[in-house]
């Protein structure tokens, strides 16, 4: 077996380092954070900017992700590097910046060269098509579950960590899990070989007993859903096998982007929904289809 180092800082150049204030209330669930930070990218055809952000007081630790604008003007006149004040609003089920200004001079946007490493794989992407490897990881009951012994049944895998607060990465992939696994089983002579996987990738802080509360928040059924923990050697090779990329940014604090997969009856790859644009309908309507494919 192959290994390499790899930074935690990862090969992601897409960061913006934040100061915040904490939060102003308003009604209807609706949160408000006043932020300052550094541009490092900007994305003006998809309305949105990677943030490296601090913690925000009773809100989230440090981490770095993409934030959403409604208005793609927010964006206008900004540059990497530019500094900026901007309001950061949380709702039940979205989140977005507006009020975005640019404070002073461009700062330096290079990342570090050196930081902590960890042990990874020496992995292959996985490609549509390619058969999903076997990987072993623990559920949220505590017991062993290896990947092919779901060999005849379509997968569909996503990977979260259970502290994520903000609604439109881990929760929505939860949510979005959630409302086609209900769907899946509402659907007159729908195939009935098919499993949701959600894999922490925080195994320290997620235990399979944290996993089972966390489970139960999303009225998981655990003969079709699974909540998955294991060893972070094997979390990351698999991570990586689809783009999915994570680090940690300091305590509690960790930094990534989303990747869902979807695999076929026979075992192999069918789809790769990259971050966080795609619907419940559109996972159900990949797993209907992945359960047909004949072993």
């Amino acid at each position: 077996m192959k290994f390499r180092w790899l930074s935690l800082v990862t090969a992601s150049a897409l960061v913006l380092t934040v100061s915040c204030t904490r939060e102003s209330a308003t009604s209807n669930n609706t949160r408000v954070f006043q932020v300052k930070g550094t541009v490092i990218e900007l994305k003006l055809d998809e309305k949105t900017v990677r943030i490296k952000h601090e913690e925000i007081p009773g809100y989230m630790p440090a981490m770095t992700m993409p934030f959403e604008v409604k208005d793609a003007k927010e964006l206008d006149q900004l540059e990497a590097g530019d500094t900026v004040a901007f309001r950061m609003i949380v709702t039940d089920n979205d989140a977005w910046i507006d009020q975005v200004k640019k404070l002073n001079a461009t700062a330096n946007t290079n990342l570090p060269k050196t930081g902590p490493f960890r042990l990874v794989r020496d992995i292959e992407p996985l490609n549509i098509g390619d058969p999903l490897p076997d990987y072993r990881f623990t559920n949220q009951l505590g017991q062993a579950i290896h990947l092919h012994q779901f060999r005849g049944q379509a997968l569909a895998i996503t990977f979260v960590f259970t502290r994520c607060p903000y609604p439109t990465f881990c929760p929505l992939m939860s949510n979005n899990f959630r409302e086609a696994q209900d769907k899946l089983l509402k659907t007159p002579n729908a195939p009935t070989n098919w499993h949701l996987l959600t894999i922490s990738f925080d195994p320290e802080y997620d235990t399979p007993a944290r996993l089972n509360a966390y489970s139960e928040s999303y009225h998981c059924d655990p003969k079709r859903w699974s909540f998955l923990t294991g060893e972070l050697i094997d979390i990351t090779a698999m991570a990586e096998q689809v783009g999915m990329l994570f680090w940690r940014e300091g305590e509690g604090a960790i930094s990534h982007n989303l990747r869902t997969v979807v695999v076929d009856a026979r075992g192999r790859v069918q789809k790769i929904f990259a971050e966080n644009k795609w619907t419940s309908d559109d996972l159900a309507e990949e797993i209907l289809k992945a359960a047909q494919t004949k072993p």
